[in-house]
């Protein structure tokens, strides 16, 4: 059965396709073009076009067809599972674990473990590939993300990562001593214009970025933060704290190019993540404990500055 979701345009002048994405942000760019290719996206009941720039008012209608039955296989991989109901499961995904297949990942990911888990009681807004998945972590970083268990519950949860209500509060190690001990990364995120694997702070193609960050303990060289997202780009927070020149302890790609203290992946795991529940309209928050690999990490860097 094909979902409609309905919102109203506060802020006129975007592409209706970035707009979009800003309102689904696990619909994909490309996914939302395809729709209003397909004439499933309307203002004003008729169909419009990807490059269509909104007005304040305009009422926006999307039909989201039904999935295609997923090709992706189950997989009886053990999940670490906070809370689970029938409109969400919070997951602690343990580091190394990819969320959703893509080249070079098409097994062993968090979608397939799933689709063992759930069976046939995923949201479809994510396509085939990410059933249920309202927001990513990296395959390196560890901790809590949430996933829904229907379209209702996905449309709800997409909301609070749009207006930023969605809370998500980190932990990370970073090189060398931050001098302020709470401060505040206001800088847009794109694509890299030379290297497609990484991000970066940029004007060009880029999206506003916000990161909070506030010092917990200072190593010689090394310093515990606490990160929370006001918004939710790829590799937020591994680029604005590399920007700010603290890139994370073992991030190969924005860090140093070599393992540090045994990592071979950034030192960054997702704590708290606090949200509205999308039946029972609650505030619920659910914390993970650092990992193994993180509490080794701070046991090698030597006693904590005074």
């Amino acid at each position: 059965m094909d979902t409609t979701i309905e919102f109203t345009v506060r802020e006129g002048g975007a592409r209706l396709d970035v707009v979009l994405g800003q309102q689904l942000p696990e619909l994909s760019r490309s996914a939302a073009q395809k729709l209003m290719d397909n004439g499933l996206v309307t203002c004003g009941g008729k169909a419009v076009k990807k490059n269509y720039k909104v007005s304040p008012g305009d009422c926006i209608v999307v039909i989201l067809p039904e999935p295609e039955p997923a090709e992706i296989l189950p997989e009886n991989i053990p999940l670490d599972i906070l809370y689970e109901d029938n409109d969400i499961v919070v997951i602690n995904k343990p580091r190394g674990m990819v969320v959703h297949p893509a080249p070079g990942h098409t097994s062993g990911t968090l979608v397939n473990a799933l689709l063992y888990h759930c069976g046939s009681s995923l949201s479809g807004i994510g396509g085939v590939i990410r059933p249920g998945i309202v927001h990513r972590i990296d395959m390196d970083t560890s901790g809590l993300l949430v996933v829904a268990k229907n379209d209702a519950a996905h449309a709800f949860l997409s909301a609070q990562l749009s207006d930023h209500s969605l809370y998500r509060l980190y932990e990370a190690v970073v090189y060398g001593r931050v001098k302020q001990d709470e401060g505040l990364v206001d800088a847009p995120i794109g694509r890299h214009p030379a290297d497609r694997k990484r991000m970066a702070v940029t004007d060009k193609g880029s999206r506003s970025a916000i990161t909070h960050y506030r010092v917990l303990v200072r190593y010689r060289g090394y310093t515990h933060i606490e990160c929370r997202l006001e918004t939710g780009r790829t590799h937020q927070i591994r680029v604005h704290m590399d920007y700010i020149g603290h890139p994370l302890v073992g991030d190969m790609l924005y860090g140093r190019k070599r393992p540090e203290k045994g990592l071979t992946g950034q030192c960054l795991h997702a704590r708290q993540l606090r949200l509205i529940h999308p039946s029972t309209k609650e505030e619920m928050t659910f914390t993970a404990p650092l990992p193994n690999y993180f509490t080794q990490l701070l046991s090698h860097l030597g006693e904590p500055e005074a």
